[in-house]
């Protein structure tokens, strides 16, 4: 399993996915061009001393992710508004799961090239959850259905 932010714009999000990469020992992609600088201090600080034990990989743009990644990984693209729900989603062990800026979301262009969109059911009158809170909700739940959680 591995999460991948494609340019993501607010430090302290992207610090708490570390955090929570590094507790899942899940790899981070991170595609630039970054909202903020790797040696921001809120991005350190929501990682807390934790940053030596996240795998980290920087890309410079989506399409060198693409051709690094590999054909033995899906691509699993994430929506606030479209897709399955996370819960019927089916998760493989090599799934990347993609998530795009918290101020617009995935671009049509890359939301096309997965191999499946899902969302999180929001029920009450927010838009959108916290980029960190949906990587947790849907990185725990695939690590579950994976029977990686033992």
């Amino acid at each position: 399993m591995q999460i991948v932010l494609y340019q993501p714009r607010i430090p302290p999000n992207t610090g708490s996915i570390a955090r929570l990469c590094a507790a899942t020992r899940t790899t981070l992609n991170l595609i630039q061009p970054l909202g903020f600088s790797l040696e921001d201090k809120y991005l350190k600080r929501a990682g807390l001393d934790y940053w030596s034990h996240v795998h980290i990989r920087l890309w410079k743009n989506w399409e060198e992710f693409l051709e690094k990644l590999g054909c033995y990984n899906r691509l699993i693209m994430t929506s606030a508004r479209k897709g399955t729900s996370y819960v019927n989603h089916s998760f493989q062990q090599r799934d990347c799961v993609v998530f795009g800026p918290e101020t617009w979301g995935l671009p049509e262009k890359i939301l096309t090239q997965g191999h499946g969109i899902i969302r999180i059911p929001i029920l009450g009158p927010v838009r959108s959850l916290n980029l960190s809170t949906a990587a947790a909700v849907i990185l725990y739940e695939a690590l579950r259905q994976n029977n990686a959680l033992n």
